[in-house]
């Protein structure tokens, strides 16, 4: 089910849920639908990620337990809430720090897909109970003054002397 709600702060945040389950294409396809066309297969697998904890780990794939999203563009940047009705978990501060050299050392209890939400989403936020995570994507990294000052020479615009 789809559903729109405005803010008060006048943001219309659509809202979708749906019965725990891991087919998650057709969900993902409505969550990406205004997303620009090259961020969206880096925000699949984030979304994919998340979507995955909340069905799996949190609602154990009960599929009278639903995953809720609310979504939205504010302010340059994409936000997505998911909430799933499990009983939440409490976040080691090793979640954190991100594992240095060829990923082949434990990730303890962090698990891969919240070390991929931290790689790929500009800000990751939980609930104190554990069974939300706010995600945020900016459309841009660079301030505008410094994308029109780097304009004139990107990559298309040069050539290789040699």
């Amino acid at each position: 089910m789809v559903s729109v709600m405005t803010s008060s702060t006048g943001v219309k945040w659509d809202k979708l849920s749906f019965a725990s389950t891991l087919y998650l294409y057709p969900i993902i396809d409505t969550l990406l639908e205004r997303a620009p066309t090259q961020m969206r297969d880096e925000l699949r697998l984030g979304l994919q990620e998340a979507l995955v904890n909340a069905a799996k780990h949190g609602n154990s794939l009960d599929p009278s337990k639903h995953v809720s999203v609310q979504y939205a563009r504010v302010d340059g940047s994409y936000w997505w809430i998911i909430t799933d009705q499990g009983s939440g978990f409490e976040m080691s501060d090793d979640c954190h720090d991100c594992p240095d050299g060829d990923g082949s050392e434990t990730m303890g209890d962090c698990g891969r897909g919240l070390f991929i939400l931290h790689q790929i989403f500009d800000q990751v936020r939980w609930s104190s109970k554990g069974n939300e995570v706010q995600l945020c994507k900016r459309l841009s990294r660079w301030p505008n003054w410094l994308r029109w000052w780097s304009g004139p020479w990107t990559a298309k615009d040069t050539m290789a002397m040699g």
